[in-house]
């Protein structure tokens, strides 16, 4: 009997020690940190051995093959170990592929996928599709694969699931685009970074479709690398020569397969960012077979997605929005750049390699205050200081909520969108988002 071992017991790790259970493997899952109770209880249901808070080195290296957590760097020393002696590693999302014919609608880029994962599911369920949410968000596709299976999967994939997966097809792929992001997690190197978005379209074929951004210049310049089988189909601000979906004089556009268009004022989501989102939305559901009328009202009244540009609440006049999402600087742009209001912007958290010059002009033409949040802030003094906004320096939500509260003045925004992931004080960027909202709302 071949042996699975796989390295993380989150959504991802339980998900996959599931399947492949279901499949005759033996199972061992084994976590250096603590397993919650759901994924424990789980486990103990299917029969599953597992470990928590270390790795017993002999039952992890005797794998035939691992499935490893896109959390679990390759620089970890279990890692390296099994790197060493050849053990085969792959994500939760190329193990579950293998277990399934159904069609795969997968989505990367470096901003904007949980937004268009999500819209993408809000149509294919209101046009009555047997789809599951999965990746990124949503439950594990494993374990989806193993006790629920759907005819559809649409699936947010990061940089780090996309390294570990090898002969995983996704019949439409979207690549939203592609900015310096997770740099720590690629030697610091732009271009792996950027290499590892661009395995979204490995093993396509020519029944397939490939969506992407065609005013992207790294996404152009890496497609003159690649052999792309698929049929393509760039999106675009405006119609540009080669893009066959746009906004067009109020217009919201879709050339192929099937001609579509709608009031852009009557999208849902506002902002160019979200322009994007609602293109590529649009165009993957127009593939899909989906009739546009479904497509039309549901790129209507899609509710938007938690921690991304969602607005708290008013208080004294003051408006609080909630973009704990933005953990690269490129988000924050995007936030920043849809601003109408005087903007009082909290930035912090573990930093990744940013570039805050991306971001400078937008935070001088926006901006009247900065409020740090983070456990080292030092970075940004450097950076943000010498613009001679005003700034404060927190290093907890409830410091700086109360620091945004003395700073704003009515018909002035506070904005969270922290180009920081958020690991040095909170458990997530959900966690960070969450306690905002919370603080807000006792103002």
């Amino acid at each position: 009997m071949k042996r699975i071992v796989v390295l993380g017991a989150g959504e991802s790790g339980a998900g996959a020690a599931v399947l492949a259970k279901k499949e005759g493997f033996e199972v061992f899952v084994s976590d250096t940190s603590a397993i919650k109770d759901k994924y424990k209880d789980m486990l103990n249901a299917h029969g599953i051995e597992w470990e928590e808070g270390h790795h017993t080195e002999d039952k992890v290296l005797s794998a035939d093959e691992v499935i490893k957590s896109p959390g679990i760097p390759n620089e970890a020393p279990m890692i390296k170990k099994l790197i060493a002696q050849g053990t085969h590693i792959i994500s939760e999302i190329e193990f579950a592929g293998r277990y399934t014919n159904s069609k795969m609608v997968c989505i990367t880029g470096s901003n904007g996928k949980t937004t268009t994962t999500s819209l993408i599911y809000h149509i294919f369920k209101a046009a009555g599709y047997d789809v599951g949410l999965a990746g990124n968000i949503g439950r594990s596709l494993a374990l989806q694969v193993a006790e629920d299976p759907h005819e559809y999967y649409v699936i947010e994939l990061s940089s780090f699931q996309l390294d570990n997966m090898y002969n995983f097809r996704a019949n439409i792929a979207i690549l939203l685009n592609i900015t310096p992001d997770h740099l720590d997690r690629y030697e610091f190197k732009f271009e792996n970074y950027a290499a590892a978005k661009m395995r979204i379209v490995q093993n396509q074929t020519a029944d397939d479709s490939f969506i992407y951004w065609n005013d992207d210049p790294v996404i152009k310049r890496e497609l003159e690398r690649y052999d792309i089988k698929a049929i393509q189909y760039p999106f675009s601000e405006l119609k540009e020569k080669g893009s066959i979906a746009y906004i067009e004089e109020g217009q919201y556009k879709i050339e192929k397969p099937t001609p579509f268009n709608m009031e852009q004022e009557e999208l849902a989501l506002t902002g160019k960012h979200n322009i994007y989102d609602s293109l590529a939305a649009g165009i993957a559901s127009n593939i899909a077979g989906i009739d546009k009328e479904v497509i039309r009202k549901s790129l209507g009244d899609f509710p938007g997605v938690e921690h991304r540009l969602e607005k708290v609440c008013k208080v004294r006049g003051v408006q609080y929005i909630n973009d704990s999402k933005a953990t690269n600087v490129d988000a924050c742009w995007y936030a920043l750049e849809s601003m109408t209001q005087p903007t009082i912007l909290i930035l912090g958290g573990k930093d990744k390699g940013n570039d805050y010059n991306h971001i400078k002009d937008l935070v001088k033409k926006k901006c009247v205050g900065l409020v740090y949040l983070g456990a080292d802030n030092t970075k940004l003094h450097n950076f943000f200081d010498p613009m001679g906004l005003p700034v404060r320096d927190t290093h907890s939500m409830k410091d700086c909520v109360k620091a945004c509260y003395k700073m704003a003045q009515p018909g002035q925004t506070v904005l969270l969108s922290p180009c920081c992931a958020s690991f040095d004080l909170f458990k997530n960027m959900e966690d960070r988002g969450t306690q905002f909202k919370e603080l807000v709302r006792k103002l």
